[in-house]
């Protein structure tokens, strides 16, 4: 049986609190939503959207150990009282990492961190006792959060780690510590508060200023700006560099790659063994995110066989490029949700997935496009060069959401109908009043359009469709 995940006097001397209420608990988890809290949770009260104060009663209600506050006041129970919660989460993180031996691998980029992040995981899990972080907690909360939550018993953790502003990366993974640092690919994501292409990469970059000692460097050798994240490295800590993708000197390189409409395979060559890879899922991208976590997983000791069977086991996540079946009058039509977030590269990825697609009878190729945000200056032209990869693709029917796509709508031919949804609402309404059996649907855009909404009301019964799976 194993011990609890922090001891009252553990957690007060992380984080440098005073104790009230009790001086004996023991936390098995760490909580910040009283939705999702277990029984034995230490609750931490943050100040965000909401502030955490508030929801001490119920958290104490709902059975949590103890509860980290700057109040006093704010609950009754076991609390720990001190100066600032936030910062007392990150001491906590902070002292989770270094009681731990576990390997710790920090993941960012532009496009795909969660999906490698996810994949890195699982590999993990197949290969000891692991701690990763969940869902997308990848911020100035979600890591120390993680790191908070690490049984000291791993040997193996994954973090992710996201940013929208300079800098912030630097502090994630100052916490972290990283032994190994994976960028996945730099693309025009957030651009608008950026600048540049090149201040992405170095915001990306800021990953390698956390390197532990003796630390191994992951980045993409087929990158334009793989020369900039290089030097990157050799002005960080970094003692190994391994870059994958398909160029010749890559460390782990993709010899070949064959991509189906929802699989895709290859061999790849892991630092001189020859390793035939498999990935159950759809997207052009496939290949450049396995070659990502081979070569994280081999850098943290994992044989590379082993790395290619877990992969061969994963299946495509709910909105990343998971699809389903709804019944319709007749027949039925293939919704492909990859509807969370887009940015230019991404979006022609889910295009290329869905050329891939052949309808069945009748049915036609739809793309129900949500705009891309915090791309720039560049952005009306960013979403009038979607134009081209839809006709290419053969899609017949593009509903656009959100205002930048009425210059995605301006730039398409007659060949394609286009048409503008006023709401995610409206988008769902179009689209079931226009499918018919045989179609594939791809459903696309940036967080903030709101599509995911369409696939939430398709899952929920739009058309009164029927999930099959």
């Amino acid at each position: 049986m194993t011990g609890p995940l922090w001891t009252a006097a553990q957690a007060a001397a992380a984080t440098g609190g005073r104790l009230v209420g009790g001086d004996s608990w023991q936390a098995s988890g760490v909580s910040i939503d009283t939705r999702s809290l277990e029984a034995g949770d230490l609750f931490v009260a943050l100040a965000d959207q909401r502030d955490g104060h508030d929801f001490v009663p119920a958290a104490e209600k709902a059975g949590a150990a103890a509860s980290i506050v700057s109040r006093e006041d704010a609950g009754t129970g076991a609390r720990l009282v001190v100066p600032d919660v936030l910062e007392a989460l990150q001491r906590l993180g902070v002292a989770a990492r270094e009681r731990s031996k576990a390997v710790r691998v920090g993941v960012t980029g532009s496009v795909g961190k969660t999906s490698v992040k996810e994949a890195i995981a699982a590999v993990f899990r197949a290969s000891g006792p692991a701690h990763w972080s969940v869902k997308s907690y990848n911020n100035h909360w979600g890591v120390p959060l993680t790191l908070a939550r690490m049984p000291q018993g791993t040997a193996r953790g994954v973090f992710e780690m996201g940013m929208n502003h300079a800098g912030e990366i630097a502090a994630l993974t100052t916490q972290v510590q990283p032994h190994i640092a994976l960028i996945t690919r730099i693309a025009p994501a957030h651009l608008e508060n950026l600048g540049s292409m090149e201040a992405i990469a170095d915001a990306k970059a800021e990953i390698f200023a956390g390197l532990a000692g003796d630390g191994v460097a992951i980045i993409p050798a087929d990158c334009e700006y793989a020369p900039r994240l290089c030097a990157r490295v050799n002005e960080s800590g970094a003692a190994f560099l391994f870059e994958f993708g398909r160029a010749r000197h890559a460390a782990v390189r993709i010899l070949s790659w064959d991509q189906q409409a929802t699989s895709g395979r290859g061999r790849f060559d892991v630092l001189g063994r020859m390793v035939d890879i498999s990935i159950p899922a759809p997207g052009e991208h496939q290949a450049h995110n396995a070659a990502g976590v081979m070569a994280a997983c081999v850098a943290a000791g994992i044989d590379s066989a082993r790395v290619a069977d877990v992969l061969a086991g994963m299946e495509a996540q709910a909105g990343r490029g998971a699809s389903f079946m709804i019944e319709l009058d007749g027949g039925s039509a293939r919704i492909i949700d990859d509807s969370y977030n887009a940015n230019p590269v991404s979006m022609a990825s889910a295009i290329a997935t869905l050329a891939r697609h052949t309808p069945e009878g009748k049915g036609r190729r739809i793309a129900v496009l949500g705009e891309m945000l915090e791309i720039g200056e560049s952005a009306p032209e960013r979403h009038r060069e979607l134009a081209a990869p839809l006709v290419d693709a053969g899609v017949s029917a593009v509903i656009g959401v959100g205002a930048m796509m009425e210059h995605l709508m301006s730039a398409l031919p007659g060949s394609v109908k286009g048409a503008m949804a006023a709401s995610p609402a409206d988008a769902t309404d179009r689209l079931c009043a226009m499918l018919r059996p045989g179609d594939v649907v791809v459903i696309k855009g940036s967080n903030g359009s709101g599509v995911h909404k369409v696939v939430a009301s398709l899952r929920n019964g739009a058309v009164n469709a029927v999930i099959k799976g």
